[in-house]
């Protein structure tokens, strides 16, 4: 069987009917299972994370983009996460059975139908990107949705599919293949916002920090604190743990302590296990010795003996 696992994130954090409305479109779909969704009020943004066999899930992912620009009106929408659309990014990720380079032919398939049925503009990024400059999301994002009007009339961003002008209020969109993505936020106790942004530019590796780390400082105004938000594209080679430790030293240069943190969507169990071997100076850990792990191999494998 083949399975792929798509995140796609909403620009709708604080209406939680409108995000159950674009959620509904992927129940009950036979060959798509809605794992997680969640909401953030300040970065007022939603995710998504589904799993399906390739065919019924690109039409869950087109009916749930098409819901959004029905009910997502961006001139009217403000929060602390950057946006572009309202169905902002959909990425696909090979699971089982799949390769990245079919994931990279999906999401050019997707891409073109919601670039001519629902009239957005749709750029291709990471694996599936057209030019070098559209690989980083946040390179396509910059400018964001207000921003987005003139910098589409320069051919350098002539959008992949779609018309080349913006949907007046979904906005424009980004598609494509990558590998597993954590969402990993670290909230700081203070308020000053200056002191996240100083912290993120030095984990960020666009500013000289980690390769895999995409990071913002962001405020939170419920809580009055303030939060570095990460975007981790290899949780193999830049570990949480590791960036975790960095923004511990940082934020004691400012004395600041860390008052929490949290993961947006779902993770590899790898990269928990990773965080435990760390912290717990565990010695020749792994998942073989997770008990629930183990137990779906035994029940798979008495599943493959059934005639």
């Amino acid at each position: 069987m083949k399975i792929i696992e798509s995140a796609p994130n909403f620009s709708e954090g604080r209406r939680e009917e409108i995000v159950r409305e674009i959620v509904s479109k992927a129940e009950n779909v036979k060959g798509v299972w809605v794992l997680d969704w969640s909401m953030d009020v300040d970065h007022n943004r939603s995710v998504v994370t589904l799993v399906g066999t390739p065919e019924p899930l690109l039409e869950v992912l087109f009916n749930m983009a098409q819901k959004a620009t029905e009910l997502i009106d961006l001139r009217t929408h403000k929060g602390e996460h950057p946006r572009m659309g309202a169905t902002d990014v959909i990425p696909l990720v090979p699971v089982m059975g799949t390769e990245m380079a079919e994931c990279v032919e999906l999401s050019k398939v997707l891409a073109k139908r919601i670039g001519e049925e629902l009239q957005i503009p749709v750029y291709l990024y990471e694996k599936s990107a057209s030019a070098p400059h559209r690989e980083n999301l946040s390179e396509i994002r910059k400018g964001e949705f207000e921003g987005f009007f003139e910098k589409i009339k320069d051919p350098n961003w002539k959008p992949d599919f779609g018309p080349q002008r913006v949907h007046p209020t979904a906005g424009v969109m980004a598609v494509g293949a990558r590998e597993y993505l954590i969402a990993f936020n670290v909230n700081l106790g203070t308020n000053r916002l200056e002191i996240a942004e100083k912290i993120a530019k030095a984990v960020r590796h666009i500013s000289g920090g980690y390769r895999y780390v995409k990071a913002i400082g962001v405020e939170l105004k419920d809580k009055g604190i303030v939060q570095v938000s990460m975007n981790m594209t290899n949780y193999k080679k830049s570990p949480l743990f590791r960036v975790f430790e960095t923004i511990k030293r940082e934020a004691q240069r400012y004395g600041v302590p860390v008052v929490g943190t949290e993961i947006i969507g779902m993770v590899p169990m790898q990269s928990m296990l990773e965080v435990a071997e760390y912290y717990l100076q565990l010695d020749d850990f792994g998942m073989s010795r997770v008990i629930e792990n183990r137990i779906i191999e035994i029940l798979t494998k008495e599943g493959e003996k059934q005639p």
